[in-house]
């Protein structure tokens, strides 16, 4: 095993000309991938992996400078491609992974044939005319409560996070993701996350990319969705009506099925 796949965990499945990536969201791992993955299987070679201080990723290759932004992640990511890939790439992350994987298509465009952002912002807290969803006495009310308290603030936030209230099993699994991470790592994570601000660099990636909206999504509003869909050049919008920040998990047949149409244009 390879020291780039012993750190992130990759995991290998399926084959065909192109490869799909994909990359979790925050406090989650590759698992929540499973709803989606086998319907791409029989297509495509596919590759998930945990980022660096989730799931069954290498802890002891956690870097708090490397990974003090997002770019860390971003180089990782570049290094999984190279490593395991095979012909195009199409890259699908969720949450804060779209913005690492928009930063690894600016360094290397050349790597990506396409992206799929589900859930994406590329800045949480309101400013002037931008609505992030947060404001910034929000984001450190929450980093706060989570200094103090991290398996409190999870049970009490991935529930909110997952949304389906008919869905308590997905409320559970995000809770007890949530709670499996080390706290401190998360702790630092959280900070990375929710004080980013990549909106700067949206314009420079000109990956074509496919953005997956819920219609009613807490941490990643419509607005938001509308804010990158004006500025990432080469974008489609995709709104799902559904409650939450998961749609792969709690609605993968209108995900998948939106990402095969956007598919069916990017592979021509």
């Amino acid at each position: 095993m390879s020291n780039v796949q012993r750190r992130n965990n990759v995991r290998l499945a399926g084959n065909g000309p192109a490869t799909m990536v994909f990359a979790h969201g925050f406090g989650c791992d590759q698992t929540m991938w499973r709803f989606l993955t086998p319907a791409y299987e029989d297509r495509f070679r596919t590759i998930a992996f945990d980022l660096v201080g989730s799931g069954g990723s290498d802890l002891s290759a956690y870097d708090r400078d490397k990974y003090g932004t997002l770019h860390g992640y971003a180089d990782d990511l570049l290094e999984i491609v190279d490593a395991f890939a095979t012909g195009p790439v199409i890259f699908v992350g969720h949450s804060v992974s779209t913005m690492i994987g928009m930063l690894a298509t600016i360094k290397a465009p050349e790597k990506f044939l396409a992206q799929v952002m589900v859930g994406p912002s590329p800045c949480y807290i309101n400013d002037g005319d931008y609505v992030g969803g947060f404001s910034r006495e929000d984001i450190d009310e929450l980093l706060e409560t989570m200094d103090a308290n991290y398996l409190g603030w999870s049970s009490s936030l991935a529930p909110a996070i997952m949304g389906v209230p008919d869905r308590p099993e997905l409320r559970a699994e995000l809770t007890e993701s949530f709670c499996r991470n080390d706290p401190e790592i998360a702790k630092h994570f959280a900070r990375v996350t929710f004080l980013s601000d990549y909106r700067a660099d949206v314009p420079r990636s000109t990956v074509p990319a496919l953005i997956l909206q819920c219609s009613d999504d807490l941490v990643a509003p419509r607005q938001v969705g509308d804010f990158l869909h004006r500025h990432l050049p080469n974008s489609v919008l995709h709104v799902i009506e559904n409650v939450g920040h998961c749609p792969h998990m709690s609605a993968p047949t209108e995900s998948s099925r939106a990402i095969d149409n956007f598919l069916a244009h990017a592979l021509r």
